[in-house]
């Protein structure tokens, strides 16, 4: 079994190639786990407010990747690798304000109890 499926389609068609070597994930995913790192080093280094607001800004980061994966999906328009790439990367930070504030806010709720 391919396990590299679990986590990207990896179609060469939606992947950059880099000295005739594609890479292991898809243009999206890409972004995605590009933009989560550098969250995630960023929320290590900095303190941030999980508040309704950023988590507000974290959905709609999140739309342009569901959007265009949605409208691609069911043949509505063909995307290309760089639209994939740039709905990765902010999809990835909202992704990474959802991920982290999920910890903050069970971090909390079991300091309470």
């Amino acid at each position: 079994m391919d396990y590299t499926r679990l986590i990207c389609h990896r179609i060469p068609e939606r992947s950059f190639f880099f000295r005739g070597h594609q890479f292991p994930v898809c243009a999206r995913c890409t972004g995605f786990y590009i933009s989560l790192a550098i969250y995630f080093i960023y929320a290590y280094f900095n303190y941030v407010d999980y508040d309704l607001n950023l988590l507000i800004l974290a959905i709609i980061l999140l739309v342009p990747a569901f959007l265009d994966g949605t409208t691609q999906l069911f043949q509505f328009r063909q995307s290309n690798n760089i639209l994939r790439l740039i709905t990765g990367l902010l999809g990835g930070i909202g992704l990474g304000i959802l991920v982290k504030s999920l910890k903050y806010y069970i971090f909390i709720y079991f300091a309470l109890i």
